[in-house]
């Protein structure tokens, strides 16, 4: 079967959209069937969840919410996108390429955790979505690692010095550098592809970002 997902996970900020749309643009052209998607699915009803947590609505702080609590909520997100969206495309030799996918747990829900408990995480969580739920597991993760103090100055033009349209994670810089100290580290123990999308302290242009993923993908694609 030639059907393949490819994850672009990153930080808050780290050109994960714009670098998925662009690799979309790309398999297409090349005549690959491709289905993109992005978590969460702030269109469904499945994400209401996710929704409240995000505004703060259970704790003004992500710890308020413990790891394995928020996870679900993300995971059920993904559940109903796979049942209802894309799960015949995934059966006939599609690729689909995902903005954010369970992976993210291992990001932004593990780093409430002790790092002690990291392995043991990775593998409640690799069981629950994968094993339990049934969601298919990635067939490449790429993620683009950016210094969140980078990526502040980057969501700052996004709102444009508003910094009341951050939600919970995004306004919370202690939080987004453990974040990224959690993805390094699952990076290196599941074999993601880590981007260094800076140098010289400023984000590399997005050809040059595009560039090293598609060198990261092209092993994989039939």
């Amino acid at each position: 079967m030639c059907s393949k997902i490819i994850v672009i996970e990153g930080l808050d900020g780290s050109g994960k959209a714009t670098q998925t749309k662009l690799l979309e643009k790309k398999l297409l052209k090349n005549g690959k069937s491709v289905r993109r998607l992005e978590f969460p699915d702030y269109e469904s009803p499945s994400s209401a969840l996710i929704k409240m947590y995000l505004a703060g609505e259970f704790g003004d702080k992500p710890e308020d919410v413990n790891a394995y609590a928020a996870s679900a909520f993300y995971a059920v997100d993904r559940i109903a996108s796979f049942l209802k969206y894309w799960k015949k495309d995934y059966e006939q030799d599609t690729v689909i390429l995902s903005d954010r996918y369970a992976t993210s747990n291992l990001i932004y829900q593990m780093s409430k955790t002790d790092e002690e408990q990291w392995e043991s995480f990775i593998e409640w969580q690799n069981d629950f979505e994968y094993t339990k739920m049934g969601i298919p597991k990635p067939d490449t993760v790429i993620y683009l690692d950016v210094d969140p103090n980078i990526s502040q100055r980057l969501m700052e033009k996004r709102y444009n010095g508003d910094i009341s349209k951050k939600d919970l994670h995004e306004k919370n810089l202690s939080y987004l550098l453990k974040c990224r100290k959690g993805a390094l580290y699952t990076a290196k123990k599941c074999g993601w592809t880590v981007i260094n999308c800076c140098e010289n302290g400023e984000i590399k242009t997005i050809e040059q970002i595009s560039k090293e993923i598609e060198e990261a993908i092209s092993s994989i694609l039939c």
